[in-house]
């Protein structure tokens, strides 16, 4: 890789990190906030209801006493809903609660009204989910390259 490309690549992440803070200060006052882990893992969970726990932790790359930390907090916060597998007791599957969800809807209001006038333009905002999704689609398949 060349010197050029090391540069856009790192102001790429410096960029994306600084724009997350914001978005993180955000949402401090008027919902759940956790750790940058517990948000990892309620995002998982969020988008995958009736996860395995296990198969959350791989996908989240943390280790289990952490990962088992973090949902114990956010079981603890009432956002989230542990019960056992039908199939197997022994495997637990994860829920998001409906207070979970009242706070997804708030916090989708508060990062919406953060960046509605910082970003305006629809095919702009499409581009960047676009970029941004492929990025983290690649990144979770290199970490995991059994699963390609």
């Amino acid at each position: 890789m060349d010197e050029a490309q090391t540069s856009r690549l790192f102001e790429l992440a410096d960029l994306i990190l600084a724009v997350g803070r914001h978005i993180g200060a955000s949402k401090a006052a008027e919902a759940e906030s956790g750790t940058p882990l517990e948000g990892a893992v309620m995002r998982y969970i969020d988008r995958h209801p009736g996860t395995l726990a296990g198969d959350a932790a791989e996908a989240t790359q943390m280790i289990s006493s952490n990962f088992s930390r973090a949902v114990r907090r956010l079981e603890k916060a009432g956002l989230v809903r542990r019960d056992a597998d039908q199939r197997d007791a022994r495997r637990v599957r994860l829920y998001p609660t409906e207070k979970a969800q009242e706070n997804l809807q708030r916090l989708r209001e508060i990062w919406s009204h953060l960046l509605e006038d910082a970003v305006t333009d629809s095919d702009e905002i499409d581009a960047a989910i676009s970029t941004l999704r492929n990025i983290e689609t690649r990144l979770v398949a290199r970490s995991h390259p059994e699963a390609r």
